[in-house]
């Protein structure tokens, strides 16, 4: 599945419901920080089951821009040898991100603190997305930024050259922001600090911490306080990426709402900070259980099983949760649509600045497949029609995004007629294997010719 290039429809259709082991593959966001930490350490730092979409592959063209010497040593394999904390060499060319805004926000982040000028762009999904919450921040480190309307791609990074330290408080629920003043905080003398009103993904905290930062997480009155001593030297590490759940949505869903279907994800990462979909999939009384809890490389892993779910029913996911299922969303709504009455999503305004607008993706699509949808600017609810009862028939827009064209593929699987998604080519950035691991489980997905 090419991650650039020509459109590439997709197609999919309801079949006789889905059954195996799905091997999805490494977390996205734990393999973005493996490979930008490795770099900022002294020494080795050995990665096994990274993920080798395209998103991470161009954070690790990108490490070695900046000096790392970044090498693949076999299938999901990697050895990072660092360049220090503050040891970014200039690159020579502009980094090119393609569609990641994890790998873009947070290596700006790590760079903004070396005396070092970068440029950056991306694809035009990437080149769209506002860059100002991040480079705002950065600016108070001493970094500059420089780029078109907007603060959008392509934009130029001047490293600070006196860094200083930063208490920041982060203005809405972002762990891209959180994670990139973090890592601008590295290079900084004495202690930078991030307060979040509510708690984002944690990755980089744990791993900061797994790489011998000194690093300290309290809850206060202002919300969680993370506090980081800057200029340390990080110790290489070993680590064992566990497998994605955002990635492991997608065939969770799809066997949730594809009648006859039963299906095990192994090795899936269940970090508090990231689960709130399967929390909230099991309130909707889906039929999803956790086998074989423990604990893998810092991280919360089990085996997931989900099986057909006839009988679900829409409620009110807690504003409070979207933080830990915010990429989740758009699967979700397909969920609800299969569900028997409204689902009401509220606090959900970051998905309008995603890779797409993807409340309005979502709300067109759907609407398109039969289904009513009502939405505002950080809310909106799914009017599910019961398993079954979706009519589809639609083409539809990914909008160069991966999340939007895989959900709606997942939707054709349960709809009364073939759903149509216009470009599947974007769903490597982020799930390589998703074609041929979803048609190994018996789904109806194939590529069209329009």
């Amino acid at each position: 599945m090419a991650a650039h290039g020509e459109p590439m429809p997709m197609v999919s259709r309801r079949g006789t419901g889905l059954k195996g082991r799905a091997e999805v593959p490494g977390d996205k966001s734990v393999s973005h920080r493996a490979l930008i930490l490795g770099a900022l350490a002294v020494g080795e730092t050995r990665v096994t089951g990274l993920l080798e979409g395209q998103d991470v592959l161009d954070t690790a063209a990108a490490m070695r821009a900046f000096g790392a010497q970044v090498e693949r040593t076999g299938e999901g394999a990697w050895s990072i040898h660092g360049v220090g904390t503050g040891g970014f060499a200039e690159p020579e060319d502009v980094i090119d991100c393609g569609n990641s805004g994890t790998g873009v926000r947070l290596i700006m982040g790590a760079a903004a603190t070396s005396p070092i000028t970068a440029t950056f762009t991306g694809d035009a999904s990437l080149r769209s997305r506002p860059m100002g919450r991040v480079t705002d921040p950065l600016a108070l480190f001493g970094a500059a930024a420089v780029g078109r309307e907007g603060g959008r791609l392509p934009l130029t990074l001047i490293g600070a050259r006196d860094p200083q330290p930063v208490r920041y408080t982060v203005p809405v629920p972002s762990a891209q922001v959180k994670s990139a003043v973090l890592l601008a905080g590295l290079g900084a003398p004495g202690q930078t600090q991030v307060i979040e009103r509510e708690a984002t993904r944690d990755h980089t905290e744990r791993m900061l911490a797994g790489f011998g930062a000194e690093i300290t997480v309290e809850e206060g009155p202002e919300g969680r306080v993370i506090t980081l001593t800057g200029q340390p030297e990080l110790r290489p590490q070993s680590i064992a990426v566990p497998r994605d759940p955002s990635s492991a949505a997608f065939p969770v869903c799809a066997a949730l709402i594809a009648e006859g279907s039963d299906v095990l994800v192994p090795g899936i990462g269940l970090n508090p900070t990231r689960a709130g979909l399967y929390e909230t999939l099991r309130e909707m009384g889906a039929d999803l259980t956790y086998e074989n809890p423990r604990d893998e490389g810092g991280e919360p892993v089990a085996d997931l099983r989900a099986r057909f779910s006839g009988a679900m029913r829409g409620i009110e996911v807690p504003p409070e949760r979207a933080a830990s299922m915010i990429d989740e969303y758009p699967v979700l709504s397909v969920v609800a649509a299969c569900a028997e009455g409204p689902t009401v999503m509220r606090g959900v305004g970051e998905l309008r600045v995603k890779e797409s607008d993807r409340i309005d993706a979502m709300a067109q699509g759907l609407r398109a497949c039969g289904v009513e949808v009502e939405e505002g600017e950080d809310w909106w609810i799914v009017h599910g029609l019961g398993a079954g009862g979706v009519p589809g028939g639609a083409r539809v827009e990914s909008r160069l995004d991966h999340r939007i064209a895989m959900a709606f593929l997942v939707l054709g699987l349960a709809s009364q007629r073939a759903v149509t998604v216009d470009d599947g080519q974007p769903i490597a950035t982020s799930f390589p294997i998703f074609e041929p691991l979803m048609t190994g489980l018996g789904a109806a997905i194939a590529r069209s010719n329009g």
